[in-house]
């Protein structure tokens, strides 16, 4: 698929929301498209997650690269072996369904994706893994919830410490072993999925960065929210440049030309 001059697609996974209580929407925040657009450099291009409209076949090879954005509604225990409660809050079937065959797909291929709070759960359950549905029950836990009350500002402001494995791909990417970060989450990793490796914690031993051993493809997943003032933060600007040049490598790989052999 040859694109001259054009920058390459990332397509963002959207979320779906009933709007004034009646009309059914795909949305995904303006944040994510800015960071993809700005700091990454491509297109960013809204996916609407539901199996009645696309296939995971179609978004590879439409798209060269993926977010996996945070939403409020969680990835079904269903999907890791657990029965639903209360506890586990607002499901997305439909995402669910687009989602995980889709990360599958992308390891396989070394198409690059990139997993930010809900996306970053769905990465670890696509590979296997499970889900805490609430990590604040734990014992010794801490609340790694949205303020209630404030500005955006004030609900995206950095609150926690998160620890990078020494020689990881994060510590090497940012160049230091522990970076400040938001945290807007309920659930969390509770059992690594088969390639998962958990390379950051929260000082409660949450984890908050991860990586799929031996994928040929970017891979590099957060449960903080690096959208957020991706052009200025000195952890986001990094993580989503990263993930742009992974994104460019592999459109380049795809439209170069297959050479005959006599």
């Amino acid at each position: 698929m040859s694109r001259p001059n054009v920058r390459p697609i990332v397509g963002i996974i959207s979320n779906s929301y009933l709007l004034n209580d009646q009309y059914p929407a795909h949305a995904g925040g303006t944040m994510n498209s800015e960071a993809i657009s700005t700091v990454s450099g491509c297109i960013p291009l809204l996916i609407p997650a539901d199996p009645r409209f696309v296939s995971v076949d179609e978004l590879l090879e439409t798209c060269d690269g993926f977010l996996l954005t945070g939403g409020r509604p969680n990835v079904h225990p269903e999907e890791y072996g657990e029965e639903y409660s209360d506890a586990h809050g607002d499901m997305d079937r439909a995402r669910d369904a687009i989602t995980l065959p889709l990360v599958r797909a992308c390891v396989d291929r070394g198409q690059p994706f990139m997993g930010i709070c809900r996306g970053f759960q769905e990465v670890n359950v696509a590979m296997g893994g499970s889900l805490y549905p609430e990590i604040r029950d734990l014992p010794g836990r801490d609340n790694h919830r949205m303020p209630p009350d404030g500005t955006l500002e004030e609900k995206f402001a950095l609150r926690h410490i998160v620890n990078l494995n020494e020689g990881g791909c994060f510590h090497k990417l940012f160049g230091s072993s522990e970076v400040l970060t938001n945290t807007l989450h309920g659930q969390g990793i509770k059992r690594p999925g088969a390639r998962v490796i958990v390379e950051g914690h929260a000082p409660d031993g949450t984890p908050e960065a991860i990586v799929i051993k031996d994928a040929p493809g970017f891979t590099m997943s957060v449960q903080w929210h690096p959208e957020w003032d991706a052009s200025n933060d000195p952890v986001s600007r990094p993580l989503f440049t990263a993930f742009g040049d992974a994104v460019r490598t592999y459109a380049q790989g795809r439209q170069a030309p297959i050479r005959k052999t006599a």
